[in-house]
């Protein structure tokens, strides 16, 4: 299989990159990215929903009952050691995920690819992302996992829902900022470790990080808010009537999808590519003249 994804490294090579190195990967891999085929987007992109929504469920699943044990703050932290599985997943097995392709801006920024490959990627990607986390969606509901004691992860589950579909916009798009700020450098990390051992620790910690402080993720929240959708249904809690269809898109995916586009653009892709790549090319431009008199 063609080396097309985030795991992408020259064969051999075990050290650990630094930051010019995985600027310059980054952008090799993003070209990869942008001449995979549709179907080839669409099938990987299926596939980080449905790995990101089984961690969102894993997590669902460990944590509905932690805060009365542990305190909420313990109980966040198992939660988001639990939900860095999704992008594990997708970084080591392979996939495509909207929120870390915003790094494909750095190969768009170096002119390796255009405005239109860049556009095809997110778009079929995002609607790939979608349709793998309402699969799982499905299968939680209707295998009944949300039954899990007694019902309380089915209630967890829902209202961690109506807790993000009453986020007002400003409030969404922040933190939508935040989450993907840090998956993008979980990526960045990730293609600096040379093992496996050191790609999984570069992502855990921002993973976690982030899942701790409560910000937003747009394709993780295309599986808790059907799934809270579906479960209004069957089981209640408090404020459940505020969760509609409408709710959670305006209130929370469209704002954190913005959010987390700035994130992953202005806050890791530009600053990067800007300290690593511009101006490392603009030094070596004007190192030649100097090198070229050396070597006379």
């Amino acid at each position: 299989m063609r080396d097309s994804l985030w795991l992408h490294k020259i064969k051999g090579d075990m050290s650990n990159k630094g930051p010019t190195d995985i600027a310059r990967e980054i952008v090799k891999i993003g070209k990869k990215k942008a001449r995979l085929p549709a179907s080839s987007m669409a099938i990987l992109s299926i596939l980080a929903g449905i790995y990101i929504a089984i961690a969102g469920q894993a997590m669902i699943t460990v944590t509905h009952d932690a805060a009365g044990s542990v305190g909420t703050g313990l109980a966040r932290l198992l939660g988001g050691s639990v939900f860095s599985l999704g992008l594990i997943l997708v970084v080591l097995a392979g996939a495509e995920l909207f929120t870390g392709n915003s790094l494909m801006v750095v190969g768009w920024l170096e002119r390796k690819l255009n405005l239109k490959a860049l556009a095809k990627n997110w778009s079929i990607v995002y609607i790939g992302n979608l349709i793998g986390s309402i699969l799982i969606v499905y299968l939680v509901f209707f295998s009944g996992i949300w039954m899990i004691n007694g019902g309380a992860v089915g209630k967890y589950a829902l209202s961690i829902a109506v807790s993000k579909a009453d986020l007002g916009f400003w409030s969404a798009l922040v933190r939508g900022i935040g989450a993907n700020w840090l998956v993008c450098v979980a990526i960045w990390l990730a293609i600096s470790g040379g093992t496996t051992r050191d790609k999984i620790l570069g992502i855990y910690f921002p993973i976690t990080a982030f899942v701790l402080l409560g910000f937003e993720h747009s394709i993780a929240n295309m599986f808790f808010l059907p799934m809270g959708l579906l479960l209004k249904g069957v089981v209640s809690v408090p404020g459940a009537s505020s969760l509609t269809l409408s709710t959670a898109i305006f209130n929370n995916i469209i704002p954190v999808t913005i959010g987390n586009i700035i994130g992953g653009v202005l806050f890791v892709a530009v600053p990067y590519w800007m300290v690593y790549l511009k101006n490392h090319n603009k030094q070596q431009v004007l190192l030649k003249p100097e090198l070229v008199k050396r070597a006379a």
